[in-house]
């Protein structure tokens, strides 16, 4: 809707939220650590060297899913409409997991008691993130005539031109709005006894099982990597939901540990 501040082409919104989103996902989750008694700032570098990983992750998921579009046109992989773009959050969430993994072995933080307390911190952070692309008009909809739904009139905003002033689906509300219910439920949780890993697991399947039902009222930017009747996303949806059940049925069978004291 308002992809500039104050009309300043320098100062995105969308790159304010992400930046917001980021911060306050990562206060989350440090907070959380304290109160686990893990090593705060080993938490808070890993937060950091993850969100690198995840703007990379991103953008290559983005190339991969739409790689003949890429390899017709190399040199927009370094263009500056690549570099600006968000990428798939899913690209960026498995290389995060796979840089968090090493990081957890050189630091000696404890694997799942470590990804319990980023779990809440990066459903905030994606939620706030969500409003950003609302801003920029990316992530947007299919047309519908529902009552609640959106157009977008401002012509730098990333919505095509034949669908300015079409209504929409506010898809990417309707994801900010399951992140923001998936935080206040995951928040509630790991205040409670909890297994090890039970509260990554829980968002692993709240999460996916909201961007699979989403991904139906989305327009696809990119291509689908995968074909058939469902996207690149709803079959990663679909494997990532599958680990985190089993891996929540495996941490229930475990022995629960106490919920982390309250500090300030």
């Amino acid at each position: 809707m308002y992809p500039e501040i104050f009309h300043l082409s320098f100062l995105h919104t969308y790159g304010v939220l992400v930046a917001i989103g980021f911060l306050a996902g990562l206060s989350v989750a440090t907070r959380l650590a304290r109160q686990a008694k893990l090593n705060s700032e080993a938490v808070f570098n890993l937060g950091f060297y993850c969100a690198l990983a995840a703007m990379l992750g991103a953008k290559v998921m983005m190339i991969l899913v739409d790689l003949p579009f890429y390899t017709a046109h190399p040199g927009e992989i370094f263009s500056l409409s690549t570099l600006q773009a968000g990428g798939v959050f899913y690209g960026g969430l498995i290389a995060a997991l796979g840089l968090a993994a090493w990081y957890l072995r050189k630091s000696g933080l404890p694997g799942f008691p470590t990804a319990d307390v980023f779990a809440p911190g990066i459903a905030l952070g994606h939620g706030i993130g969500r409003l950003g692309c609302f801003s920029a008009g990316c992530c947007y909809g299919l047309p519908t005539h529902l009552p609640w739904a959106v157009r977008f009139t401002n012509p730098t905003s990333e919505v095509p031109p034949d669908l300015l002033n079409v209504p929409l689906h506010p898809t990417q509300l309707y994801e900010s709005l399951a992140e923001f219910a998936i935080f206040g439920i995951l928040l509630w949780r790991i205040r409670k006894p909890h297994s090890a890993g039970s509260i990554i697991s829980l968002y692993l399947m709240l999460y996916s099982t909201a961007r699979f039902i989403v991904e139906f009222f989305r327009v696809h930017e990119q291509g689908n990597l995968w074909g058939g009747p469902l996207d690149t996303s709803q079959w990663l949806s679909i494997l990532l939901f599958l680990i985190g059940a089993s891996y929540f049925v495996l941490a229930g069978r475990r022995r629960e540990v106490p919920a982390p004291a309250h500090t300030r």
